[in-house]
């Protein structure tokens, strides 16, 4: 489907007329002006299609580069950077978090990385508490039987779910899209637990009524533990068999941010068993794939990664990662580097 902004002409890749001078690649479809803009100050080469153009074809696209504009599903790494060139000036993610980009490679080559952070934090927060009522509430259990023609209708023990007012939210990974989940959780009556790399603000803990604790105690007292923390070597399968297993029987896992800060085989082996009640997915570790164990499951609500996918949201990301290319080639420092 087509974002509310974006071209009606050919999906075809296409490189428009514009000022001799910085070539700038978006290697996907934006929405809003943002591409506009970039053309009217800088020869512009835009793959106007939403899929994720393949590897060979992005080599081929990004020489010449002073800049990159890339969507989430692009890799960029050393093959990338070498096709572009020693010219390439600046990769603008339109994302906020970063493990598509060889941060640590673009850094050595004096090539700038920046994100979208910020303008996506309330729509991914929404989304985040929309997945806890889901699973608590079995209502993508319930929508299916509607749809299949199969419900009995109104039953005192029919699709009970679970209350989440007076219940405790772990967030795991307090920063901004974290500390919003927890301002809806607390919206909702629940206690909210915080843990993570750094410490979140005072002032947010105060506001929030919150306890700041360790990840052991988050997984062993919360009724909802809901990911928000980066992907990084750190973080990968920080949810494994071990944290599952400290989780309550009756606790439910919610994951918005990356797919391999969970491992999924763990997962599926913690609902089996019983582990944890159930789990509400917006992402996964193998994306799109999604592992055979969780789609079987009515405990399981499972979403193809749109936490920040509203018409608002996804215009203000593509602007930002504008604004920071144009600020970049203009020779002014970037709005949102990375590191």
């Amino acid at each position: 489907m087509r974002l509310v902004g974006t071209s009606d002409a050919s999906t075809t890749a296409r490189t428009a007329d514009g000022p001799a001078g910085p070539r700038v690649v978006v290697l996907g479809r934006l929405p809003g002006d943002a591409v506009e803009r970039l053309r009217a100050r800088h020869t512009v080469h835009y793959r106007d299609e939403d899929s994720t153009a393949p590897a060979e074809e992005v080599l081929r696209l990004v020489s010449g580069a002073d800049a990159l504009v890339v969507t989430l599903g692009h890799r960029v790494d050393a093959a990338v950077l070498d096709a572009a060139g020693p010219q390439l000036r600046i990769v603008a993610n339109v994302a906020v978090g970063y493990d598509n980009v060889d941060v640590a490679t673009c850094r050595e080559r004096g090539v700038l990385v920046t994100n979208t952070p910020g303008v996506l934090t309330d729509a991914t927060a929404d989304l985040a508490f929309a997945l806890v009522l889901m699973v608590t509430r079995r209502l993508a259990e319930a929508e299916r039987e509607v749809r299949s023609g199969q419900t009995a209708g109104w039953g005192m023990f029919h699709l009970l779910g679970t209350s989440v007012q007076g219940k405790a939210i772990g967030i795991l990974g307090p920063g901004a899209i974290g500390l919003a989940t927890a301002r809806r959780a607390r919206a909702f009556g629940m206690d909210v637990l915080l843990s993570g790399r750094s410490a979140p603000d005072p002032a947010d803990v105060r506001a929030l009524q919150a306890r700041v604790v360790p990840f052991e105690e988050l997984l062993a007292s919360s009724d909802v533990v809901s990911v928000h923390t980066p992907l990084t070597p750190a973080t990968l399968h920080l949810v494994d068999a071990s944290a599952l297993a400290r989780m309550k029987p009756a606790a439910y896992l919610v994951n918005t941010a990356r797919g391999p800060v969970v491992d999924e085989a763990a997962l599926v082996a913690a609902l089996e068993a019983g582990t944890i009640a159930g789990a509400g997915l917006d992402v996964f570790e193998d994306e799109p794939r999604v592992h055979p164990g969780l789609r079987e499951r009515d405990d399981v609500v499972l979403l193809p990664h749109i936490g920040s996918a509203t018409i608002e949201t996804r215009t203000a990301m593509a602007d930002l990662a504008a604004d920071n290319v144009l600020a970049v080639l203009a020779g002014d420092d970037a709005l949102t580097p990375v590191g």
